[in-house]
């Protein structure tokens, strides 16, 4: 395979789903970011939802578009399905397990864009306990012994949940904690797919910075509350 390049924005999740897979599999690419408020035109052309990520396949001078996948889930199957190592389990009925779990991470993002943008304290406090439901769930579903979701090895399911985390890095430096106090599997988890290399190299690095000041320039009661520290959050 050859010639692919993933059309990014540089804080969405759902892109770094994509960048760990194609980095785990070792499998060269070129990135290229887009800014989502101010659309351009070719991105538009070729993404049906105009959103991120894109994977463009099989691009040439002649065809600079060709065959782009939309979708991080869709993108994901598709690499999976074409290169080596194989992130999803073998046996059928594990892998369609295994595929449940990360339309479950896609709630939880949901549900973190729901805390994040929560626009007083009742939906604020709402939200936090939506998220804390989600990972007492998760916590029971995690391999007991880890560092993965099932054990030894890295899966999909990894690559899905480690952007998930990377808001909570963030949350944290805004002073938000206690989400994982009683979740010493997740906290193991979280902490071992933070080191990952494919983990560390999906984003750019000034991402948490990056990070930090979208979530402070909401009009949202976690940015009021991060910029009145004394006040609880």
């Amino acid at each position: 395979m050859s010639g692919l390049r993933l059309v990014s924005h540089v804080l969405c999740p759902y892109v770094q789903r994509a960048a760990i897979v194609l980095l785990e599999k070792n499998v060269p690419f070129t990135r290229v970011d887009v800014d989502l408020a101010a659309k351009p035109a070719w991105f538009l052309s070729i993404s049906p939802l105009g959103r991120t990520p894109l994977l463009l396949v099989d691009e040439t001078e002649a065809t600079p578009y060709a065959q782009p996948l939309f979708e991080s889930a869709v993108i994901c199957e598709y690499l999976d399905e074409t290169t080596l190592p194989r992130l999803h389990p073998a046996a059928p009925l594990v892998r369609a397990r295994h595929r449940a779990w990360i339309e479950f991470g896609s709630t939880v993002l949901n549900d973190i864009w729901g805390f994040y943008t929560a626009p007083d304290a009742a939906a604020y406090e709402a939200a936090r306990d939506r998220l804390a439901g989600r990972f007492a769930i998760l916590e029971a579903a995690l391999h007991p012994q880890g560092p993965w979701f099932a054990g030894e090895t890295f899966s999909m399911v990894d690559a899905v949940f480690a952007p998930v985390f990377r808001y909570f890095d963030a949350f944290e430096r805004l002073g938000v904690d206690g989400f994982f106090d009683g979740t010493p599997r997740i906290a193991r988890w979280r902490a071992a797919l933070a080191d990952r290399p494919s983990v560390r190299q999906a984003v750019a690095p000034d991402f948490a910075e990056r990070l930090d000041a979208f979530l402070l320039s909401r009009e949202s009661e976690l940015a009021r509350r991060a910029r009145q520290p004394e006040t609880s959050l």
